[in-house]
């Protein structure tokens, strides 16, 4: 029997970086198996990440924690910054209310508070980013890599327009709804049609279903996001990433080219692509099988190699 919702995560709690509050929570399925913490992508909540989702996750022996980056969800929202749009903040020269190394300490932030040294990690979109970003900066706490439907972790800025759709982006800073929950909802219908794959039939019920369930502000949040976007990283290039990783992309992501999913690939050591057919810039249920399956293989190929997992950084 399937648990409710409620009973499925554990009550939400809070880590600190800095001035910054962190929300998250664990699955409380399979919280003896290995650790894995789940990074969400740009302005969405920790929520967006499908229950049954993460459900497979944790038959497959892991230990399931998620949680809101700065600036989404239950977090810690910054003071507006002069970008308005996330177009615009694609063309600023430097942050103006934090780093992409802030952002990758978040993480480490979540994992002290859960009490893990180290963990595997799996990033979606801006989360893809921001978890190559941890296995630079703090190598020490990542077992594994996957980074899912991201950009190169060490490009920003007009750099990063190569990778993007600039269309669909365009679309997105059309999109206009009243900061209501009922506003939310449309907005939660609206970007989940613009990031689904062509190639399948849109389910605007289950879209509609999903946004009502969660009523996420963070959808339309314009200045929310770019903050997200402008924030620059300063660190080593993904060349030198020495975690084992995996990249994978959705073969008809409209918003981040496949490419971009390549060039992550070409440039980490030993890294391994996977295309998912019929899949955008999403979490479709058709790919939760493959996705669960890759992460785990992954996995345990780092455990058969012995790597170290719990060094200092």
């Amino acid at each position: 029997m399937a648990l409710a919702s409620e009973h499925l995560w554990s009550p939400v709690r809070w880590a600190e970086n800095g001035g910054v509050r962190l929300a998250f929570d664990a699955l409380t399925e399979g919280a003896d198996g290995e650790p894995l913490l789940l990074a969400t992508g740009l302005g969405v909540n920790r929520l967006w990440i499908p229950d049954e989702l993460c459900r497979m996750l944790a038959a497959r022996g892991f230990a399931v924690a998620r949680y809101d980056q700065r600036d989404s969800g239950e977090s810690t929202h910054l003071p507006p910054a002069p970008s308005r749009t996330p177009i615009s903040a694609l063309f600023a020269k430097r942050e103006t209310a934090y780093t992409a190394e802030d952002m990758a300490d978040d993480a480490v932030a979540v994992m002290n508070a859960l009490g893990w040294r180290s963990a595997h990690l799996l990033g979606v979109s801006l989360g893809g980013a921001v978890a190559q970003r941890v296995a630079l900066r703090h190598a020490g706490r990542v077992r594994t890599l996957t980074s899912m439907a991201a950009v190169p972790g060490d490009i920003s800025g007009l750099r990063t327009m190569r990778y993007i759709r600039m269309r669909t982006l365009a679309k997105f800073a059309r999109l206009r709804f009243p900061d209501t929950p009922d506003g939310a909802v449309e907005a939660g219908i609206a970007v989940s049609r613009l990031l689904a794959s062509p190639h399948r039939t849109f389910d605007e019920r289950a879209a509609r279903e999903a946004a009502e369930r969660n009523a996420d502000r963070g959808m339309h949040d314009q200045q929310a996001q770019s903050r997200q976007i402008g924030a620059q990283w300063h660190g080593p290039r993904i060349s030198a990433i020495t975690r084992p990783t995996l990249i994978l992309h959705g073969e008809d992501d409209p918003l981040i080219k496949p490419s971009a999913g390549r060039a992550i690939a070409a440039r980490i050591p030993d890294s391994r692509l996977v295309l998912l057919p019929r899949v955008g810039h999403e979490f479709p249920a058709c790919a939760w099988d493959r996705v669960t399956t890759e992460v785990r293989g992954l996995a345990t190929a780092y455990a058969s190699r012995q790597l170290p997992s719990s060094a200092g950084d």
